[in-house]
């Protein structure tokens, strides 16, 4: 009889633990963002009202230039193939491998993307024959490291987070910087601003 019970004992605390686990799964998929970020769901939130950017943030704009000429030192000739995107651009880029043609390129449906915030850029590699490649290890420059690592180290280098070290989603040619803000915080108004007389990023809310 003690036997059976222990057995019924260990079955009902193995189910329990199961069932804990699941719980902690769906929580964790729930409130990521589609990077792998929390979106602070615990976190109390007043939305406000702040109009979705029309172009980069002046910080992402300074640090692409800077991107740009500190990989052309190196001989590395960079290209910019997308920066701020609109809510529409983002949903079409969403259906892409999903209802629409071709594969699928991003997690990110409208207003789930820091490109829509003017927050990331993506980039390519151009040859000297002029074509543009996503190839990661290409060395263009005959310096023995490929040429896309060098600007991806560049890039952290001046702020930029890369989509190459996420963990759910790869996303090699996507850079961007989140200025501490989670996306669940962009869509409900905050934004991050430029101190007038450091030229420095600071987080605020847009209505503040």
């Amino acid at each position: 009889m003690q036997k059976h019970l222990r057995i019924l004992a260990n079955i009902v605390a193995f189910l329990i633990l199961l069932l804990g686990t699941g719980a902690l799964l769906l929580w964790f998929i729930a409130n990521t963002d589609s990077s792998g970020n929390s979106v602070g769901v615990f976190q109390p939130i007043e939305k406000k009202d702040a109009p979705m950017p029309t172009e980069l943030h002046p910080e992402v704009e300074k640090a692409k230039n800077e991107l740009l000429n500190r990989a052309k030192e190196k001989g590395i000739s960079v290209v910019i193939t997308d920066g701020h995107r609109s809510i529409e651009r983002q949903n079409e880029l969403y259906e892409q491998g999903r209802s629409g043609k071709g594969s699928v390129v991003t997690n990110a449906d409208g207003g789930e993307s820091y490109h829509n915030y003017g927050l990331a850029i993506d980039f390519a590699l151009k040859t000297n024959r002029g074509d543009v490649v996503w190839d990661t290890t290409r060395d263009g420059n005959g310096n023995g490291k490929a040429d896309w690592m060098e600007v991806v180290s560049i890039a952290k280098d001046l702020g930029f987070e890369w989509g190459g070290d996420w963990s759910s989603f790869k996303d090699y040619p996507h850079l961007q910087m989140d200025f501490g803000l989670s996306i669940r915080e962009l869509q409900y108004g905050k934004r991050p601003k430029v101190e007038k007389d450091t030229n420095k990023a600071t987080t605020e809310s847009e209505s503040s």
